[in-house]
């Protein structure tokens, strides 16, 4: 049986020159957005596929983008506007919204090789008793984060996008003696070499 969880998307809006701006000189600000809009794309059909519970888009700097509109009104998804002055906020407040309705998986847009799978095993994690689940990214940060109740000292004062997130949090874990596991390192879609990865990924299926 498929164990059940929330699944909340953290997305930039695909708008140039403010989404994957470390790939605008290989792509072209307006390249760049439209892979931001492909990637918002995939990571949406990635949740919908496992089949946990609802999933939900958090846009920043807000919903109101017209491709995000199209495909939460295709593909049946709340929105919400991300909250907050730095993502630990942000992320931390979307826990407090949705987990008083049970575990809550948080992915981003930026990892093509997540699969419904690496979702099922996340949730699978949680119903087993850890109390938090995380797929670490090869750049030392983490593609996913899962928590059964609100965690917001795991992510306040953390240096975003540096490569030193993922052991600071395991630290973090610690200290709170916290249970977690780590069932799979994955990598992020953030700088041309990455994007060589991708077409080979899509090349493949």
């Amino acid at each position: 049986m498929t164990e059940r969880a929330r699944i909340a998307i953290f997305a930039k809006a695909p708008l140039p020159g403010y989404a994957k701006t470390r790939l605008a000189p290989l792509l072209g600000a307006e390249g760049a957005a439209a892979l931001q809009a492909e990637l918002i794309e995939r990571a949406a059909a990635t949740a919908l596929a496992a089949r946990l519970g609802p999933v939900s888009l958090w846009c920043a700097p807000d919903r109101s983008h017209p491709h995000v509109a199209r495909l939460a009104a295709a593909s049946g998804l709340c929105l919400f506007d991300q909250q907050g002055a730095d993502l630990g906020v942000r992320m931390a407040a979307a826990f407090a919204a949705l987990t008083p309705e049970g575990p809550l998986l948080l992915i981003g847009t930026d990892c093509p090789a997540l699969t419904p799978d690496h979702l099922r095993d996340c949730a699978a994690a949680l119903a087993r008793g850890d109390d938090a689940v995380f797929l670490a990214a090869e750049d030392g940060g983490y593609v996913l984060v899962g928590l059964k109740e609100p965690r917001p000292a795991l992510f306040a004062g953390i240096a975003w996008g540096t490569a030193t997130v993922m052991e600071e949090t395991r630290a973090r874990l610690r200290a709170a003696g916290l249970a977690w596991s780590e069932p799979a390192v994955l990598w992020d879609l953030d700088e041309p070499a990455d994007y060589k990865r991708y077409l080979a990924l899509a090349d493949s299926g």
